[in-house]
């Protein structure tokens, strides 16, 4: 018995697999999410306690100001359709840097997650292409987050 591309489909089709409307729905979910990101770096960067660790927080800020430009453009591409009716949604605040950056460090994990389903239910190519360096952002976001929390323990 032959273990060909049929055989194959069925047998390792992660259970995480998402269609396109599932993951176009997410990409809808995450423009929210890093904009909500945005608004709490901000809070973070106003409470980081040295210029270094407030540039590191810019930077990962930064980011998500690209990566949310990202998810409105694949959006308009795949459906035509922009993404209205962002909502005022608050996100919670922080008046605590430490704590500040195990939420941030929580919500980077997160996003990854949720990212790779994105990245599952969408078709071969730049779309995919451009998930894939969301998520390496998102990791990377990551290990500096672990280094703040290191510097403030």
């Amino acid at each position: 018995m032959g273990y060909g591309y049929p055989y194959y489909r069925i047998a390792f089709t992660p259970v995480w697999m998402i269609s396109q409307d599932q993951a176009l729905n997410l990409i809808k979910e995450s423009v929210q999410d890093e904009r909500n990101d945005e608004l709490f770096y901000d809070e973070l960067i106003k409470l980081a306690p040295s210029a270094e660790q407030a540039a590191i927080i810019s930077s990962i800020r930064n980011d998500e100001r690209g990566h949310n430009a990202m998810f409105r453009n694949m959006y308009k591409d795949l459906t035509g359709q922009e993404i209205h009716g962002i909502s005022n949604e608050q996100y919670p605040r922080m008046n605590n840097f430490k704590k500040g950056i195990e939420k941030a460090l929580q919500g980077e994990w997160d996003a990854v997650e949720r990212y790779r389903k994105i990245w599952f239910g969408l078709p071969t190519g730049i779309y995919r292409d451009t998930i894939l360096g969301i998520i390496l952002d998102e990791q990377k976001h990551a290990s500096k987050y672990n280094y703040l929390f290191a510097l403030n323990r």
